[in-house]
């Protein structure tokens, strides 16, 4: 059979999770083909542009708009389960579950961009990559959608980082510093490897400010899938940077900072970076690092002065 519409997936998807168990996204794609009976050919089938198939990308719209609307949250990076509102929509033993039922949640109104409760009739469901939207303008839909976009693949960076070994993390450390035009190229880059041991005094390894090395940067790279770094860890970094009289670090983290944290690296002498998880998948977005280009897009406008005597 083809791949159902996006929404067909909404009610098998939450009774995926009635069991109240810890799921991931990967368990969801394999019980949702299995659940429509999608052969090898129907699991391939691409969207438009190429990017994805559309069985998977219907399956995390799913999961997303569950989440948006407090059916089922998250555990912990890229595991979800059933939430006790998903839990009591599935005790009335509903035939169905579609946007318009979605939209009865203050929640998932505001994460909607296209919902108008005047205009928008129950039997206007479609994917969300097909939306039409009237409350926006053309050009604020492409930007909405386009962050949509950004932030589903972000997230996916984020948890394919996590699932690969700490030896990957280093490198990948090494290779957004040089893309980001630090340190020169990586054959000359031979202290900017992160060790993956406990640091030299608090220190994971070191790269050049610029091409001719006027100036070093001292690195900390912490891979955790769930916690937040504290202003101690912090305090301990910049001792270690006063130690090597050095001015300039980084501290690199796939979780978050604590406010504590943030306020004390901004108060110090030294200048410390700090990269959270979401900043980090960001900047791989934008040098291109463990992601690749698939499509370009030009807004263009009229230029009035052309048309001008």
């Amino acid at each position: 059979m083809a791949v159902p519409k996006f929404d067909e997936f909404l009610l098998p998807f939450l009774q995926f999770c009635a069991d109240e168990k810890e799921h991931s996204l990967r368990e969801a794609y394999d019980a949702m083909a299995e659940h429509f009976n999608l052969s090898a050919e129907d699991r391939k089938e691409l969207l438009p542009s190429g990017s994805a198939t559309k069985h998977e990308n219907r399956v995390s719209w799913a999961n997303t708009y569950l989440k948006k609307a407090g059916f089922v949250e998250m555990t912990k990076r890229g595991y979800f389960q059933i939430a006790e509102r998903g839990k009591k929509y599935l005790s009335t033993n509903p035939d169905s579950l579609r946007t318009k039922d979605l939209l009865k949640f203050d929640e998932f109104q505001e994460f909607y961009p296209t919902y108008e409760k005047s205009k928008r009739s129950s039997s206007e469901q479609t994917e969300p990559e097909e939306e039409v939207n009237t409350t926006h303008s053309p050009r604020e839909t492409i930007e909405i959608h386009y962050k949509r976009q950004r932030d589903d693949l972000a997230d996916e960076l984020l948890n394919l980082i996590l699932d690969n070994p700490p030896s990957f993390f280093e490198n990948l450390v090494v290779d957004l510093l040089l893309a980001m035009g630090y340190g020169g190229s990586r054959a000359e880059v031979t202290q900017a490897t992160v060790t993956g041991k406990s640091g030299d005094e608090g220190v994971d390894g070191v790269i050049s400010e610029d091409k001719l090395g006027l100036d070093m940067i001292y690195l900390q790279a912490k891979r955790y899938r769930d916690g937040t770094v504290g202003r101690p860890t912090i305090q301990q970094f910049a001792g270690a940077l006063q130690g090597k009289r050095a001015k300039k670090g980084v501290f690199i983290t796939t979780s978050t900072f604590s406010r504590e944290a943030v306020d004390y690296a901004t108060m110090l002498d030294s200048k410390i970076i700090l990269i959270d998880g979401e900043r980090l998948t960001n900047l791989m977005i934008d040098y291109n690092v463990g992601v690749s280009p698939i499509a370009k897009y030009e807004l263009k406008k009229v230029d009035q002065d052309y048309f001008t005597e």
